[in-house]
């Protein structure tokens, strides 16, 4: 049997109904975790919200307005124990998003397919083959040569700061910057192409609260147009880049994509697009907004940053500390292939499981004092920021390395830089997206 598009197969979402087990904690959804904008509204992040759920109802029922809802896991063992079962809670059967719409509502064609056919919504036994094939680009061999050329681009950045300081956008400036240069030197996207991603990257953020609101009739036909032709343009581009490395191959990950086969078999045209999507998208937002999140930590909390100017070989633990912190990634779906149980909650075949990793990462029974940022803290690597089990992110390696080579630079250099408190967060309930940080240089 040869590689299906996820497209083809996937259990597509059914109307709203209740659940098919009785949930056995009755606790209504303190915030609708549906919602793209309840997360911008609350400084990006909801913890009073998952204090509450993980405290009262582990494995809560969340209902959806428009589709099916879901089984919402909140504690850090129950989430590890959904990641580390991916027999039982697939990634393939519904996808990895919280939804995908219900069959006749209209999607964007290019992003809903690449959105479901790619790396990340495969099980066994395709997802390991055509992991192992990314790998390379992730070890620590490559990861400590590409750490040469991050060191570099870390210090023109700076100049620049320096140069605009003393109050700049670290998100623009920075943060946006960093990933990018980082994602297009593994993929091999030439120099004066890469402004054009860090464009797509806004439009691939709000790609959620766009729909939605498309949805309720407000948004205007010229802003529809104009989003979808950045869509199509990012696509043709990665098709074209792809294009190219089929016909002659380099030392970079789109070569590697791009010759990859499955089963003697290339990747089909619809893989190739959600190869494109997916590596875009998880190698260069969630650094970013780690990177952002970082800066905020470090000003709420300047005992912290005095240590570390103090002790740098806390670098390292500082790095697991603030993605703890931020957990840039907020949530992953699962769907149950049979009928289960998580903790004491039934679950029934074909039911959608959120994993909450932000919740995972603050919860009391795993991190002492969790809402304290410790860049001490013994545990701190054993966050779930990147996931957990088979599909455990890929690219951690390259994210640790970006947060502690930015950091060691940016303190040695501005040893008193702060956040001036003036942020701005994109409405999304997928990831923690900070558009905007304005930071002082200081003096």
């Amino acid at each position: 049997m040869s590689l299906q598009n996820v497209t083809d197969t996937y259990q597509q979402e059914v109307p709203p109904a209740p659940p098919k087990r009785k949930p056995v904690h009755d606790l209504p959804p303190p915030v609708n975790l549906t919602d793209p904008e309840v997360f911008s509204r609350h400084g990006g992040y909801t913890h009073e919200a998952f204090a509450q759920m993980r405290q009262q109802a582990p494995v809560m029922w969340h209902p959806e307005e428009v589709a099916a809802g879901f089984w919402a896991v909140t504690s850090y063992d129950l989430v590890k124990q959904v990641e580390l079962d991916p027999a039982t809670y697939s990634s393939q059967r519904g996808g990895i998003l919280m939804t995908y719409g219900l069959p006749e509502q209209p999607k964007h064609p290019l992003l809903h397919s690449s959105s479901l056919n790619s790396l990340i919504n495969l099980d066994r036994p395709y997802h390991t083959p055509l992991r192992m094939e990314h790998m390379h680009f992730f070890r620590p061999g490559f990861v400590a040569e590409l750490r040469k050329r991050v060191e570099v681009y870390v210090t023109e950045l700076l100049d620049a700061m320096e140069k605009q300081g003393p109050v700049v956008d670290m998100v623009e400036m920075f943060s946006a910057e960093l990933p990018l240069f980082t994602l297009c030197e593994i993929l091999g996207v030439p120099a004066e192409d890469r402004p054009k991603l860090v464009h797509w990257m806004h439009f691939l953020e709000t790609s959620q609260y766009q729909a939605q609101q498309e949805g309720l009739g407000n948004v205007s036909q010229e802003q529809i147009m104009t989003f979808m032709t950045e869509i199509q343009a990012m696509f043709e581009y990665g098709r074209h880049m792809l294009a190219k490395r089929r016909e002659n191959p380099q030392e970079d990950l789109l070569s590697a994509i791009a010759n990859v086969e499955i089963d003697g078999k290339p990747l089909s045209p619809e893989f190739l697009d959600g190869s494109w999507l997916l590596i875009v998208f998880a190698g260069n937002d969630t650094t970013r907004n780690s990177l952002s999140g970082t800066m905020r930590l470090l000003t709420e909390f300047p005992d912290q940053k005095e240590k570390l100017l103090a002790n740098p070989d806390l670098f390292p633990n500082f790095v697991h500390e603030s993605i703890r912190m931020v957990s840039p990634v907020t949530y992953m779906r699962r769907t149950a292939t049979t009928d289960t149980q998580l903790g004491d909650q039934p679950i029934a075949e074909g039911d959608k499981v959120v994993m909450y990793y932000a919740a995972a990462n603050r919860d009391p029974a795993k991190f002492a004092d969790p809402h304290r940022y410790d860049i001490t803290r013994e545990n701190a690597k054993e966050h779930l920021a990147f996931g957990h089990g088979p599909h455990v992110c890929l690219g951690q390696r390259v994210a640790n390395m970006q947060l502690e080579t930015a950091y060691r630079q940016i303190l040695s250099r501005f040893p008193n830089i702060r956040w001036t408190g003036e942020q701005s967060l994109a409405p999304n309930n997928f990831v923690h997206a900070i558009s905007s940080l304005m930071v002082d240089l200081g003096s």
